[in-house]
C-alpha cells in the first residue's frame, strides 16, 4: 500500500512539474542593472495615430519619490524616475511604458494632499519649484509623454489670499470691494439651500459655502471675476506647456445642479481650447452613467461604473462573464460617441480616493492580472494608479482615513519617501515586494504590466480602433474586434478557471491568421481559426 501511494505521489509530482513548466512565463533576459528586458512583443502598424488615446499614470506626488531626503515625494523625484515610467523607446522593454502622467495637485497648500490651494501660481515648496515643473514638462515631451495637472478649483484654502480679501471686505462691510462676492456666502440668519453646507467665519454674521470642509471655502462661480481668475490659472499652465487637466469635484461647482455645472465647464474648457485646441481634459464626476452622461458633451469623464470593488472590471476579472463586460463597453462607446464625437473611454480600477485594488484583486489569485488585461486592453485612455503595477495595498480601514489609500511607493533602492501624515495602515499588511525585488521576476506584477503596455502599444487598433464586441455563446470567454486604418486586431479574454476554445469563424467573417500576443496565467494557441485560451489568459489575434 505504501509503495502504491509513493508511486502515485511520484507520478503526481512529475505531472505537476510538467504542468508548472508549461505555464511558466517566459524568462526574460536581464540587463546590466538586473532588470528583465521584454523581448518577445512584435509591433504592428507602428505609424498609426492614436491621438489622445493613451495610458496615463496617476502620481500622488507626495508619496511617489523623494529626491532630497525630507520624506516627501516631489517633482525632482518624478524626474529621477522617468526612465522607470517611460524611457522614450516603446520597444526597449525596460520601462513601464506609460504615455501620460496625471499629477495630483502640486500648488502651494497647507495640507499633505494639496486639494486646498493657497496660491495657484506657486509650486508647494515641499514639492519643488516652478523650474522643476518646467524641466519635467520638457522631459515628458521629449519622450512623447503627455502631462496633465489636477486642478481643484471648486474650493480653495481659507489661507488663500482671495479668501482673506473676501473676509476683510465683510469685516469692513464694504460691498464695493471686488472680493466681497468672490466666495459663495449667506448671512447667519438666512436659510441654507437644501443639501449645501455653510461655515461661519469666527463669530461674524457671514457664513461661507464649504461642502467638503470648513477649511475649503467655495468660490461663487456666478461672479465673472471668479471665472476669469480661475481661467487665468489654467491658461498660465497651458502656456507653460501642460497638456491638459483633471478637473476635481467637477459636479460640485454648483452643488446639486448638474445643468449649471455643465454650462460652466462648457464655457471654461471652450475658452482653454481657443488657446490649445488639443487640450486633454478629464473630469471627476463621481456618479452613475446617467449623471456622467450630462458632462460628456463638454469633457471626457472617468468611468466610475466599471471601477472599484463593486465595478464591472473587478466583477469580470473574478471569473465573470466577459461578454457582459464587452457588451457594456460597446454600448458605452456608442453612447458617448453620440454625445460627443471626440469622447474617450476613460477606464480605471482605483485612484487616490479609493481602496487599493490589490486588496480585493489579489496577485496570487490571478484576478489582479485579469483586471489589468480587461481595462488596459480596452479602447480610449485608461489610468493606472501609481503602485498598482507592484500590487501596492492600502485601504481606509477602521481609521477611515484617505491617507491609507495614498501610501508610499516601495522602490527598494533607498528612496526616502514616507507615508503621508495620518497613515494608520500596518506595514505587515503591505505587499512584500518592492520595485527592485520585482525587476528580475518575470512572473511578477511589474514585468506583467510592462509587457501588457507593450502589447497595447504594439497593436494600436486596441487604443483607437472602431470597437465591435463579439457575442460568444455557451462560454464566459469573450472579446472584441478593433479596426483602424484598414487594419484589424481582436482581443479575447478568458477569466474563468476552465480552458476555452473559440471558433473564430463562428463569430466573424474576418480571417485571423496571427496570434500576436497572449498574456495571463496560461497560454494561447491559434490553429485553423480556432483560438484556445487557457484559464485567466488574454490573447490578441490579427
Amino acid at each position: 500500500m505504501k509503495k502504491t501511494i509513493a508511486f502515485v505521489l511520484a507520478l503526481f509530482l512529475l505531472f505537476s512539474a510538467c504542468m508548472a513548466e508549461e505555464y511558466l512565463p517566459k524568462r526574460y533576459p536581464l540587463n546590466e542593472n538586473g532588470e528583465a528586458v521584454i523581448d518577445d512583443v512584435a509591433f504592428y502598424h507602428e505609424d498609426a495615430d492614436i491621438g489622445l488615446n493613451r495610458v496615463f499614470y496617476e502620481i500622488f506626488v507626495g508619496s511617489f519619490s523623494d529626491s532630497n531626503g525630507d520624506g516627501i515625494g516631489d517633482l525632482r523625484g518624478i524626474i529621477n524616475r522617468m526612465d522607470y515610467l517611460n524611457d522614450g523607446n516603446p520597444k526597449s522593454g525596460t520601462s513601464l511604458g506609460v504615455e501620460g502622467l496625471w499629477l495630483t495637485p502640486i500648488f502651494e497648500s497647507p495640507s499633505y494632499h494639496k486639494y486646498d490651494v493657497t496660491d495657484f501660481y506657486k509650486i508647494d515648496p515641499a514639492f519643488g519649484t516652478m523650474e522643476d515643473l518646467k524641466e519635467l514638462i520638457a522631459l515628458c515631451h521629449e519622450r512623447d509623454v503627455k502631462i496633465i495637472l489636477d486642478l481643484p478649483i471648486n474650493h480653495t484654502s481659507t489661507d488663500n489670499r482671495w479668501f482673506k480679501n473676501f473676509v476683510n471686505s465683510h469685516l469692513l462691510n464694504n460691498p464695493a470691494n471686488t472680493y466681497y462676492n468672490f466666495y459663495s456666502w449667506k448671512t447667519a440668519d438666512a436659510e441654507a439651500p437644501a443639501g449645501r453646507h455653510f461655515a461661519r467665519w469666527q463669530n461674524g454674521n457671514v457664513m461661507y459655502e464649504a461642502n467638503f470642509s470648513d477649511q475649503m471655502p467655495e468660490p461663487d462661480f456666478d461672479n465673472p471675476m471668479v471665472r476669469e481668475a480661475l481661467l487665468d490659472v489654467a491658461l498660465y499652465y497651458v502656456n507653460l506647456g501642460i497638456d491638459g487637466f483633471r478637473f476635481d469635484a467637477a459636479k460640485y461647482i454648483y452643488m446639486n445642479d448638474n445643468k449649471k455645472c455643465v454650462e460652466f465647464w462648457d464655457w471654461y474648457i471652450g475658452e482653454l481650447k481657443k488657446v490649445k485646441s488639443d487640450l486633454y481634459t478629464v473630469a471627476e464626476v463621481w456618479d452613475g452613467d446617467g449623471v456622467i452622461d450630462q458632462y460628456i458633451p463638454v469633457t471626457n469623464c472617468f468611468n466610475f461604473t466599471a471601477s472599484q470593488v463593486s465595478g464591472l472590471i473587478a466583477e469580470t476579472a473574478k471569473a465573470g462573464n466577459v461578454n457582459r463586460y464587452t457588451a457594456y463597453v460597446d454600448g458605452y462607446l456608442e453612447k458617448i460617441s453620440n454625445l460627443n464625437e471626440n469622447a474617450m473611454n476613460i477606464m480605471f480600477v482605483s485612484n487616490h480616493d479609493m481602496d487599493r485594488a490589490a486588496g480585493y484583486l489579489t496577485a496570487a489569485s490571478g484576478h489582479m492580472k485579469m483586471a489589468a488585461n480587461l481595462y488596459l486592453l480596452s479602447p480610449g485612455s485608461p489610468f493606472i494608479y501609481y503602485g498598482e503595477e507592484i500590487a501596492l495595498r492600502g485601504s481606509r480601514g477602521g481609521a477611515n482615513t484617505d491617507a491609507n489609500r495614498r501610501l508610499k511607493m516601495l522602490w527598494g533602492d533607498g528612496d526616502t519617501v514616507l507615508n503621508p501624515e495620518g497613515t494608520t495602515y500596518e506595514d505587515k499588511k503591505q505587499t512584500p515586494y518592492s520595485v527592485k525585488d520585482l525587476y528580475s521576476m518575470s512572473d511578477g506584477m511589474y514585468n506583467y504590466y510592462k509587457r501588457l503596455l507593450m502589447i497595447r502599444k504594439a497593436n494600436p487598433e486596441i487604443a483607437a480602433g472602431e470597437y465591435t464586441a463579439f457575442a460568444l455563446e455557451n462560454t464566459k470567454a469573450g472579446g472584441f474586434i478593433a479596426e483602424l486604418d484598414g487594419q484589424r486586431a481582436a482581443v479575447f479574454h478568458n477569466t474563468s478557471a476552465s480552458r476555452a476554445e473559440i471558433d473564430l469563424s463562428a463569430v466573424t467573417d474576418v480571417e485571423f491568421t496571427t496570434l500576436a500576443a497572449f498574456i495571463g496565467m496560461g497560454q494561447a494557441q491559434l490553429k485553423d481559426n480556432i483560438l484556445i485560451l487557457d484559464p485567466q489568459t488574454s490573447a490578441v489575434v490579427r
